[in-house]
């Protein structure tokens, strides 16, 4: 392992910036999920506001581990002069609120075929 450097600051603040905006994006994940829980109409079965509110919060507490991992690997390979290191916490990410959005979008279809 080669011995610790200080990159260029304008490296190191973009990094920290961008740790920024994965926790912009967790916050908004928490806000929109406590918000479906308090504010949205049941969706189906009972309980579904609540699972898709749950489903939120827990991708808001995912996304900002997922951040600081990711700040702290791009931080030790701009320190070390590594390549940087790869990440799956996109696609995660995307898939996962696509996946939540469709499940959203078939309980409020059926709630709307039910009444």
């Amino acid at each position: 392992m080669e011995e610790p450097h200080q990159p260029d600051y304008r490296f190191t603040l973009a990094n920290e910036r961008t740790l920024l905006a994965w926790v912009r994006t967790a916050l908004a994940l928490d806000v929109g999920g406590l918000g479906v829980i308090r504010f949205a109409p049941e969706v189906g079965p009972t309980g579904g506001r609540e699972t898709i509110g749950i489903a939120l919060i827990l991708l808001g507490a995912i996304s900002a581990g997922l951040g600081y991992r990711r700040w702290a690997a791009t931080d030790r390979a701009l320190r070390t002069g590594s390549p940087l290191p790869p990440t799956g916490a996109l696609k995660l990410l995307a898939y996962s609120l696509t996946a939540l959005s469709l499940v959203a979008v078939v309980l409020i279809i059926a709630r709307a075929l039910v009444v």
